[in-house]
């Protein structure tokens, strides 16, 4: 017993010592938390463990559990990346956001009457001006957008969709769950791959309350398929008196390749139009819902609403990012990323590529294109470059596992061994930090 390597492991006051950390309990507990790593690791390896690099854990994990989530600066050309936070906020509305998170503001308050007023008072203008819909409601995503449409229109009736759009969103949430939660009786018409107007028409019926329309977003289907034009889906469901309702994901506000706008939609005469407001649009996570006034009225005058209003902070951010919308366009993140032009993206890659060589670390730009992610624009690839690295005598595996352990991380892809960054998602202003990251990892 006197030679397992556990018995050898440092004690908590020991660990203490060595990264010179206070004895509170958030320290304490996380150094228990290494240790019973350790242990844990032991009993398969038997190999011992240094107290120097046990401390070096320490560190890190002391780096990682600070007040907030840790920064990622993103080096995979994804734009929208689900995982690490999807759309990341302008100057401006993280601006917006803080200034609303730091203090009071009018959030329900009319300041010319004194009197107490609503919080979508502060979006309701920007999205009829930007939509051209009559009138609008924000709560806390897309899918509690689609969520509350059902509940308030179309509860305990038939609601109309075809077999090709009963999609599954992130998070293995599907389309068919959120109807049923809504207590909507789903009725599937068409195929997979090929669904007519007729086929919607002969599924109405006395207890049908809607037609709704699911934008695939995140998937492709080609060849053989058809699909009931929007206008003609409306003028459909109008006929019937049925309410129209037009789930489009990500929701695209201004024009952009392979990706319905949402003023078309209504124009098209869909009554409800829903969308997300951290994805194609670029701003916090909401959930938009734009239409007809006596629709969308139905829809805030619900009880369930108040579950799923969005808080002050994002509504100052997503009114930002509106504003924006319609008058700078251009300094919208995740505008800039998906329209960015492979000349200044080889720039950028260059310019990384200098502050590389400076530190000792040679690479090259390669051609590599980018995707919008987040379930938006499937099957476009954005043309661009990207920096390759040959890490060895490193492995390349381990390399971009290491570069996300630090108190920044920084996400590489792997690709036939090298290294590979993309600039589209990093920000210019920080590519000799990104170097310093990759320096340090690679050369040490």
């Amino acid at each position: 017993m006197t030679d397992d390597p556990r018995r050898q492991l440092p004690s908590v006051t020991r660990l203490l010592e060595l990264t010179s950390l206070p004895a509170n309990r958030l320290w304490v507990s996380l150094i228990e938390a290494e240790l019973a790593q350790a242990r844990a690791t032991l009993t398969k390896t038997h190999e011992p463990i240094a107290e120097s690099e046990l401390a070096r854990r320490v560190q890190q994990a002391v780096a990682r559990s600070g007040p907030g989530l840790t920064e990622i600066l993103n080096g995979t050309g994804v734009v929208i990346h689900t995982n690490i936070g999807r759309a990341p906020l302008s100057e401006r509305a993280a601006a917006m956001a803080a200034r609303a998170a730091l203090g009071y503001s009018d959030l329900e308050f009319d300041l010319l009457s004194g009197h107490r007023s609503s919080r979508q008072d502060h979006l309701q203008s920007l999205l009829t001006l930007l939509t051209g819909a009559e009138a609008a409601v924000v709560v806390n995503n897309n899918a509690a957008a689609v969520f509350l449409a059902l509940i308030t229109l179309t509860q305990g009736r038939q609601v109309v969709i075809s077999r090709g759009e009963l999609v599954e969103i992130g998070g293995s949430f599907r389309v068919p769950d959120i109807m049923a939660a809504s207590g909507t009786e789903l009725v599937e018409v068409g195929t997979t791959n090929r669904t007519r107007l007729a086929d919607y028409e002969r599924a109405i019926g006395p207890n049908t309350a809607a037609l709704l329309r699911v934008h695939p977003s995140n998937f492709q289907i080609r060849g053989f398929t058809e699909q009931a034009d929007p206008l003609a889906l409306a003028q459909l469901a109008h006929t019937h008196h049925l309410v129209m309702i037009d789930d489009l994901g990500s929701g695209s506000l201004l024009p952009l390749p392979a990706e319905p706008d949402v003023a078309s939609r209504v124009r098209q005469g869909a009554d409800v139009v829903t969308f997300s407001g951290d994805k194609l649009l670029g701003g916090p996570q909401a959930g938009i819902a734009v239409g007809r006034l006596t629709v969308i009225d139905q829809m805030k005058r619900h009880p369930l609403y108040r579950a799923l209003r969005p808080d002050k902070m994002t509504l100052a951010a997503l009114r930002a990012t509106l504003w924006q919308t319609l008058v700078e366009p251009d300094q919208i993140p995740v505008r800039q990323m998906v329209t960015a032009d492979p000349g200044a993206l080889r720039r950028q890659a260059k310019r990384l590529i200098a502050h590389l060589k400076r530190r000792g670390v040679q690479a090259s730009v390669r051609p590599k294109g980018g995707v919008a992610g987040g379930g938006s624009m499937p099957d476009v690839e954005l043309p661009g470059v990207a920096v390759a690295i040959d890490p060895r005598p490193k492995s390349a595996s381990a390399v971009q596992a290491e570069l996300r352990q630090g108190a920044v991380a920084l996400l590489v892809q792997v690709e036939g061994g090298m290294i590979v960054v993309d600039v589209r998602t990093l920000p210019a202003q920080r590519l000799a930090e990104v170097a310093e990251i990759l320096a340090r990892c690679l050369l040490n």
